[in-house]
């Protein structure tokens, strides 16, 4: 498989990659990519036939937006590619609440920012960057769907919420005929699986595609830190005060960690390589979000889609990392499923 293995985003007409070029390292001065650098990572995607490219109106404070407009526009790549932004996050207006959040009135101080920013007439997918937790699904979906049908974005998705928003916003879709979400973007890596228990199966339901980000943990599952009394040791995004880097560096993510490196060893190939195609092989996921501050970072995370493990490094990989039992999940088993059915085995369309 490679870029051009392109597929539907959820049911959908959108047409991408099996990765998308995640761009949050553009424009950030500490950890990210000096410019020339994130111009030739996004130069090497597209050039491997990626055109997915996925970015936010507060990566880099709007630099991200600016710099792949520019890109995009000095290749004349527009129709090319399926340019995704998001919005949600605080617009830098002190003191002004309206100036983020979910509601109409930033949505479309946030929708003619990004416009302006990339250089174009609309957005092919407009995210929904996170639930903000006030303001109802109703005019959510309402406000994307009057931006559809002003030509200002093509589709739209959401991004970091409860798996009941986004199954309430396609039933509502559904039932009042409205433009509907045909995607999720959600965290999902060998050491974050809690996705599984109710946003894949909300997904699968309602037609949803699945961009999972970051895949490789902030870097963890490619091996960057060590243990250490404090935590880890190591150079990357988790480290430091980053409070994301100590959800991370827990005991049991070591362990998994320890099994993806017996895994890597089995097939010859970098960490990196085969936590991505663990996320790849994964039903529901459509394209994960790929993000590189170096190119060469760009070029292993690609080389993931050439990889195949076998049946038994599949099953030592979900064995390490399998969800911790919770309620009422434990009850939902083929052992339950017999003993509602009088002993026999019934199998759902």
């Amino acid at each position: 498989m490679n870029l051009t293995a392109f597929r539907t985003l959820g049911r959908s007409g959108l047409i991408v990659s099996p990765i998308a070029l995640g761009t949050m390292t553009f424009g950030t001065p500490q950890w990210g990519a000096p410019d020339k650098v994130a111009e030739s990572i996004f130069h090497a995607y597209v050039d491997a036939g990626g055109n997915f490219i996925d970015t936010a109106d507060v990566y880099a404070k709007g630099r991200s937006e600016e710099l792949i407009g520019g890109y995009v526009r000095d290749r004349s790549l527009r129709d090319q590619l399926v340019l995704a932004t998001k919005f949600s996050f605080h617009g830098g207006e002190p003191g002004n609440p309206n100036a983020g959040g979910n509601g109409r009135k930033n949505m479309y101080r946030a929708i003619e920012g990004s416009l302006r920013r990339l250089q174009t007439d609309y957005i092919d997918l407009y995210w929904m960057h996170v639930w903000d937790l006030v303001t109802p699904v109703e005019e959510v979906l309402q406000s994307l769907g009057d931006l559809v049908r002003a030509g200002k974005i093509r589709y739209f998705g959401f991004s970091d919420l409860p798996a009941w928003y986004a199954t309430k916003a396609v039933t509502l879709a559904s039932a009042h005929n409205l433009p509907a979400p045909i995607a999720l973007q959600l965290e999902y890596s060998l050491v974050e699986r809690s996705i599984e228990r109710e946003h894949l199966p909300a997904a699968r339901d309602g037609g949803l595609g699945v961009c999972p980000w970051s895949p490789l943990a902030g870097g963890f599952l490619a091996g960057k830190y060590q243990r250490a009394d404090a935590g880890a040791t190591g150079e990357g995004r988790l480290g430091g005060s980053n409070p994301f880097g100590n959800t991370k560096f827990t005991e049991r993510n070591w362990r998994v960690l320890d099994t993806l490196r017996i895994v890597a060893a089995q097939v010859d190939c970098p960490l990196v390589q085969v936590a991505l195609a663990w996320v790849l092989a994964q039903s529901g996921v459509t394209s994960p979000i790929l993000g590189a501050s170096k190119l060469e970072q760009l070029h292993d995370n690609l080389s993931s889609l050439e990889i195949r493990l076998t049946p038994e490094q599949f099953q030592m990989l979900d064995e390490s990392s399998a969800l911790d039992p919770a309620y009422p999940y434990g009850m939902f088993t083929s052992e339950v499923n017999r003993s509602i059915f009088g002993g026999v085995s019934v199998q759902g369309w």
